[in-house]
Parts: C-alpha cells; sequence; structure tokens
C-alpha cells in the first residue's frame, strides 16, 4: 500500500479528517507521526524547544510536517500547560488616532516575542464587554492590557482575581495588584496654561469630553487648577464624546457668546482639530491671532498644515516598550511608571 494510503487509512481508524483536494482540514500531529513513522510523541519533542529528539527523527518529522502541511496547534498545548500566550488588549475609542497607534505598536511587538493579540473593544454596552473580557479567561490569556478608558474597574478586577497579569494605561484606579503605567497628565496641563498665560491669554476655556476617562479628567482638573492659581477661571466646555464632533460643537457654544475665549487647552488633538475649524469657518477667526488652541496627544493630523497645532506628544513607543518587557517577565512587581510628555511648538499659539 502506498504511504499516503496508509495515512489516510490510519487517519480514518483514528477518527482524524484527511487534507486532500476533495476537503480541507487541519493536520494532525498523528498524521505527521504516521507519516514519518514515529511516534506522536517525537513529533510533540520535535516541536518542543529543548526536548531531546535524534537528528534522524527531528529531520523525518520536520520533512513530513512540511510534506503535509502541519502546523502545531498552540493554543491546544497551552490549555493543557494552563498557559497561554495570549495578550488580552481591552480598549475603547479603537478609532481615534491615539488609540489606533497605541494599538499598533503594542500588536507589533506582541507579535515580536511570539504573543498573540486579543483585541476587546469595549466601545458598546458595558454587558457586552464583560462577556467578552470572559472569553479572554475562557482562554487562559497570559495577560490583559488596559488602555486608558472603559473598562470600569469591575472588569480590571475580574481579571486580577482570575490570576491574570493586568497592565493599565492611563488609569488611575484604587486597585491592588495591577501595574500602572501612565503619562505625566497634570503635569502638561500646567504647562498648557503657561504657555498660554506667556502670550496674554486671559479668557481661557477648557475643552473636554463627556467620556470622563481618568487620563481626560486629570487633564481638565490640573489645567483648571492652574488656572485659579493666576486668579483665572477656566471654563470648562464638554460637548460629547471624545472626538473631532465634539470638538466642532464645543467651538460653537464657546465662541457664539460675547465673551468668548481668547485662548483653549483641548484635552484631545481630535477635539483640538474640531474646535479650530469650528473657530475659522463659524466665525472667521484666526487661529493664533484671535485664538491660541493646545492639544494633547500630538497625532499624526496635528502636524497638518491646516491644524499646525501646538500639543503634547505621548511617549507611544516607550510606553509599548515597557509592556512588552512585563509582559516578558512575569516576576516583574506590580507598581506605577509615570512618563514624561514632550510639548510639541507649532502655530496654534502666539509668539510669545
Amino acid at each position: 500500500m502506498h504511504r499516503w494510503a496508509k495515512v489516510a487509512h490510519a487517519g480514518e481508524r483514528a477518527g482524524n479528517p484527511v487534507v486532500d483536494s476533495r476537503r480541507r482540514s487541519f493536520v494532525s500531529a498523528r498524521q505527521v507521526a504516521d507519516l514519518a513513522g514515529v511516534s506522536r510523541s517525537a513529533v510533540s519533542r520535535t516541536f518542543t524547544n529543548g526536548a531531546s529528539v535524534s537528528e534522524a527523527t527531528r529531520r523525518k518529522v520536520l520533512r513530513a510536517a512540511e510534506e503535509l502541511g502541519y502546523h502545531v496547534n498552540h493554543l491546544a498545548r497551552s490549555l493543557i500547560q494552563e498557559q497561554s500566550g495570549i495578550v488580552c488588549l481591552i480598549v475603547a475609542d479603537v478609532a481615534t488616532p491615539y488609540q489606533s497607534r497605541m494599538l499598533d505598536a503594542l500588536t507589533r511587538r506582541l507579535q515580536g516575542i511570539d504573543r498573540v493579540a486579543m483585541v476587546i473593544n469595549t466601545s458598546g454596552a458595558s454587558g457586552d464587554a464583560e462577556a467578552a473580557l470572559r472569553q479572554t479567561l475562557n482562554y487562559r490569556a497570559a495577560a490583559t492590557i488596559v488602555l486608558s478608558g472603559t473598562p470600569p474597574a469591575a472588569l480590571v478586577t475580574t481579571c486580577i482575581n482570575s490570576g491574570q497579569r493586568v497592565i493599565l494605561i492611563n488609569r488611575d484606579d484604587e486597585i491592588a495588584g495591577p501595574i500602572n503605567l501612565s503619562v505625566d497628565n497634570a503635569g502638561a496641563a500646567r504647562e498648557a496654561l503657561h504657555m498660554l498665560h506667556r502670550c496674554g491669554c486671559r479668557r481661557i476655556a477648557v475643552v473636554s469630553s463627556t467620556a470622563g476617562t481618568p487620563s481626560l479628567l486629570a487633564r481638565e482638573r490640573a489645567f483648571a487648577a492652574a488656572a485659579a492659581e493666576r486668579g483665572l477661571e477656566a471654563r470648562v466646555v464638554r460637548a460629547g464624546p471624545t472626538g473631532y464632533a465634539a470638538g466642532f460643537e464645543a467651538g460653537r457654544r464657546l465662541l457664539s457668546g460675547s465673551g468668548r475665549p481668547d485662548a483653549a487647552f483641548c484635552v484631545t488633538d481630535l477635539l483640538a482639530c474640531g474646535f479650530m475649524d469650528a473657530a475659522r469657518r463659524e466665525f472667521g477667526l484666526d487661529v493664533p491671532g484671535d485664538l491660541c488652541v493646545v492639544g494633547f496627544d500630538d497625532i499624526e493630523q496635528a502636524g497638518w498644515a491646516s491644524y499646525n497645532l501646538t500639543t503634547f506628544r505621548q511617549p507611544v513607543t516607550a510606553i509599548a516598550d515597557q509592556v512588552i518587557r512585563l509582559v516578558s517577565d512575569p516576576a516583574a512587581p506590580a507598581g506605577q511608571s509615570c512618563f514624561d510628555v514632550t510639548p510639541v511648538w507649532r502655530r496654534s499659539v502666539r509668539p510669545q
């Protein structure tokens, strides 16, 4: 009998599907063992780093695996060992430029260390987010990374209680156990007030968001406090979720009255872009002649000629690198790390 017939016959006896031109399915390790003429355990040892296997056996197994198109089922292996290479990324506002950039940096680096990223989008109802998160627990995710924003602290606690390593990015939850990576939101907000005050602005506003995430609230509150220290009142407007449309609407509200501001700190660049377009297109204002604007994040659009937005750059690369170090070292202690942000001067603020 031809060896392919033997493999097919063996596969049928074992109840395993056989790959042919009529029906395709995943090739099993048993099929590789039958074709190579070795034991099932020899196949497993061949594809396990550091396992003992003779060179002759290894060559036969690899040759059979290549011929059959076999790939190791890492998920099944990890579940048997109660370990997983899956890393869960919990994120809201996936489509925003900053979150997209952070996701890109994290997923690329996770792939580089042979981890599988499972993205949980928590922009919908909280019940949907909780159900999705429980999927990661079922798959034995090795770590969970919570980006700024949702989910609520209760979901974070669920991960910790299930034995997962939890890394929070730009959160300030009072929860024991996770590692918290943040940026100096308050310091940057105070610097933003200083920028605007030095160029003569006195009627100052804050364009914020109804999202109410920890990082956005920290910027909003620190800016208002810094203004109060100088005897100024910062008017806060939250016209909707964190996005361009909310920034545009905030511009309509703030700039339509007689006491319109001469400066605004927008807690994200996307809000700032909408705010600036409203100022120019709806009210014919000049930025920075009539109105100075400072943003936060340094998204790609901030550097476009139509905006030239003065802003603060978040260290996305440094944060992502730190996450990878923590994921790679399960023994790393929990704690907090705070990263500085970098002022980026452009032309949305008048020269001093």
